[in-house]
């Protein structure tokens, strides 16, 4: 027979994915370049030169035998020496080699933080709004995850609920800066908060409570700001991190799990990661792919297309009249819907070929996210439809 829970899982498909789909086929008929797709959080930068360049010298000059045979279990060595070097650097922190394990992006980092650090029926806790595939990596680890309501006002942390839901069952606290779907960038005074409320609690209740910090978004950021470093102010904190983003990389699937060197067991959780590849069959990112990442280690791709991207939709939004927290990072921005149901609203905009992303499964109802990771050029001709579309359907 076959596994059951997999099965039930093929009927709750990503409203993101739906959309995206949908984007895609109405393209086929109209033109893409008509449809103003903003469902997909794919990047729309080219990776830098100076990656392409790293590969093929690789390719080029490398030992092929040594190149592309088997990775350690716990990751490159030089590879691992080189990311927590750059930690070090940029954050102040105190990482070895042996205190980063290389995943296959920040999903794969996620699913084994959550299990070196959990175990079946403890309980996660994460803020709305939230990225929606929290649910099966945490469930996947046989966690439970519980959604904290979200500060609408400023998308930061709604810290009298949260307070009111932690309990003894609580192991992880899950966080997302900057934020999928607002854009919200932590603060340090967020930070700093949350953290104290967590050495009280691990004091109350006896044991350790860790934070994981799902950070891909952490180089986007806006005005000129950066995003303080959530593992700087919490000693159990594991970090994860992809290069999907920073350097425009989403298909070579490539991250890791920082574990910060003053955590409970740090010594140990590296290899407990190694041990969980061994029972999910994960065995290691590409060897070629960790090598070149540790090759250009601090560099990004041209992500200031965002900033300028959300910048002409905020003001756009603004102007129309739409209720928006300006976005502190990412290339998400996460409006307030013209409607108590956002789904509704998220139907009568597809009537103009605007995909956009209802609230609902991201743990708020009510607004809608718009992945503005789009030629800047599509966004400029998107606002005339917008405007359109909220003035024949509301009459603003």
């Amino acid at each position: 027979m076959i596994n059951e829970t997999y099965k039930a899982m093929l009927g709750g498909k990503s409203v993101i994915r739906t959309l995206s789909e949908y984007a895609t086929a109405r393209g086929t008929e109209i033109g893409y370049d008509n449809v103003f797709d903003y469902s997909l959080g794919n990047p729309s930068v080219p990776c830098p030169s100076s990656f392409t360049k790293a590969m093929i010298d690789m390719y080029e000059t490398a030992d092929p035998v040594a190149l592309h045979g088997y990775s350690p279990s716990l990751g490159n060595p030089e590879a691992c020496r080189t990311i927590a070097e750059s930690l070090n650097r940029r954050f102040g922190m105190d990482y070895t080699a042996g205190h980063i394990f290389p995943t296959t992006g920040a999903a794969g980092a996620l699913a084994h933080a959550l299990r070196a650090v959990t175990k079946p029926g403890d309980e996660v806790l994460t803020f709305a709004p939230y990225f929606p595939e929290y649910h099966p990596y945490v469930e996947g680890a046989g966690a439970r995850l519980t959604v904290v309501p979200a500060d609408i006002e400023s998308f930061q942390i709604n810290f009298a609920a949260f307070e009111a839901a932690l309990n003894p069952e609580v192991t992880v606290v899950l966080i997302n800066t900057p934020n999928n779907p607002s854009g919200a960038v932590y603060s340090a005074e967020t930070l700093d908060r949350l953290a104290g409320i967590l050495r009280a609690k691990q004091a109350e209740y006896g044991h350790d409570i860790f934070l994981i910090s799902d950070e891909p978004y952490r180089e986007i950021v806006f005005d000129g700001g950066t995003q303080p470093y959530p593992a700087k102010f919490y000693d159990n904190t594991l970090t994860c991190y992809s290069w999907s983003k920073s350097l425009s990389l989403p298909g070579e699937r490539i991250g890791y799990v920082a574990v910060n060197p003053r955590a409970t067991d740090a010594e140990l959780i590296v290899p407990m990661c190694g041990q969980i590849s061994r029972g999910t069959g994960h065995n290691c990112p590409s060897s070629s792919m960790q090598l070149a990442v540790a090759k250009i280690i601090d560099e990004t791709s041209d992500l200031s297309v965002y900033e300028t991207n959300m910048n002409l939709l905020y003001d756009a939004l603004t102007s129309i009249g739409f209720d928006v927290v300006r976005p502190g990072g990412t290339f998400y921005i996460f409006p307030k819907a013209l409607e108590a149901d956002a789904n509704a609203f998220c139907m009568k905009a597809k009537e103009y070929d605007l995909i956009l992303v209802p609230s609902d499964s991201f743990g708020v109802s009510g607004y809608f996210r718009m992945a503005y990771c789009i030629d800047t050029d599509k966004v400029k001709r998107s606002i005339p439809v917008l405007e359109r579309f909220v003035r024949e359907e509301y009459g603003l």
